[in-house]
């Protein structure tokens, strides 16, 4: 499928700014409108180096304003949107359930209805050719797995998080504008994402953060959950290649085939950091652990066969190498940590270990 403008929500957050840069850096065709609400994970930094390209539009706004998402389908007519837009942190959906119905569930749906009129021709009852609704999820709506065995397309959605719980909702809801109207829809599952751009939030730039400052590294109960980690440019180039050649109605899962524990992901980070800067005060004495997260899965780990078969997808870059493509740009973007780590963020940061 030839693919020219897209919509892009949640431009400015980790994934979706990366999949900006990985557009324009590969298509020199290619139109983006990139809309983002700018929450606190939503950072115009992100794309500051792309606010001269002509092919690179922003729009702040909430894909939950049905005017204003209308309005962008009738200015650009894109042949695509891909939904990245979401509350993404489990610790907060714990905190704040509402809040991820609200953004995750609600504001899924208004854009699935305002492509809907925008595209769908009732008196003919036809969709406009070429069009296509791509939702952005995650392997946690699948719950957790035990020691063996791997997440596929069939698996049944048993979300065990208010987070997963809302992914869960707003894929059952994309499904069901396929199933109902005959939307041309995907959605892809992925595993969890690491790379530039990451707020520090989660687990891998606190981590690098952390140490850089001599700061605790707070580990949840043993550190030993297991997750498969999918550098984010592997992301991107499936997600691009399910929006073109995506046969509609169908999930892909996509993994990175890099399966580590926390602890180890952790201890690694400690070395590399050890070793670059030379540190001594970077150690394993750094290593703090606290209370397990409340229903905390213990393993995830997905099995990417059919986007392999059906697209010819497969990650192309192992843990060693993206972990450190990932710390050489924290080092070299020490401003940009700075910035995001000041503020709101450092009251979140308190609430959320300081008691653990």
């Amino acid at each position: 499928m030839e693919m020219k403008t897209f919509l892009v929500t949640g431009c400015a957050g980790f994934i979706g700014s990366n999949f900006v840069h990985y557009m324009l850096e590969k298509y020199p065709d290619v139109r983006l409108v990139n809309l983002d609400k700018l929450t606190y994970a939503g950072n115009l930094e992100n794309l500051a180096d792309l606010e001269n390209d002509p092919r690179h539009t922003f729009v702040q706004g909430d894909i939950g304003d049905a005017a204003l998402v209308a309005a962008l389908l009738d200015q650009y007519d894109p042949d695509c949107v891909i939904n990245f837009a979401a509350e993404s942190h489990v610790d907060r959906s714990i905190s704040d359930p509402g809040l991820f119905v609200k953004n995750n569930v609600e504001g899924t749906v208004n854009l699935l209805q305002c492509c809907k009129n925008a595209w769908y021709d009732a008196d003919a009852k036809a969709w406009r050719a070429g069009k296509k609704f791509l939702q952005v999820s995650t392997d946690e709506v699948y719950g957790a797995l035990g020691p063996e065995g791997f997440f596929t397309e069939t698996t049944p959605l048993c979300p065990h998080s208010p987070y997963s719980a809302s992914k869960a909702g707003s894929d059952l809801f994309v499904m069901a504008f396929h199933d109902t109207y005959g939307m041309p829809v995907n959605i892809t599952r992925c595993s969890n994402n690491y790379g530039p751009y990451q707020f520090p939030e989660k687990l891998i730039p606190l981590l690098i953060n952390n140490a850089k400052h001599h700061k605790a590294l707070p580990v949840y109960g043993d550190g030993l959950q297991v997750r498969d980690w999918l550098y984010v440019m592997d992301h991107c180039k499936a997600i691009d290649m399910v929006a073109r050649g995506g046969k509609p109605g169908e999930v892909y899962n996509i993994g990175g085939h890099n399966e580590r524990p926390n602890l180890f992901i952790v201890k690694t980070v400690i070395a590399q950091l050890h070793e670059r800067l030379g540190d001594d005060a970077i150690s394993e004495d750094l290593i703090t652990h606290v209370a397990d997260r409340l229903g905390h899965d213990r393993r995830y780990g997905i099995d990417p066969t059919k986007i392999k078969n059906d697209l010819g997808w497969y990650p192309e870059t192992p843990f060693e190498k993206g972990i450190v493509l990932t710390i050489d740009w924290y080092l070299a973007h020490e401003e940009w940590m700075a910035h995001v780590t000041s503020g709101d963020y450092q009251k979140y940061y308190e609430q959320m270990y300081k008691n653990r």
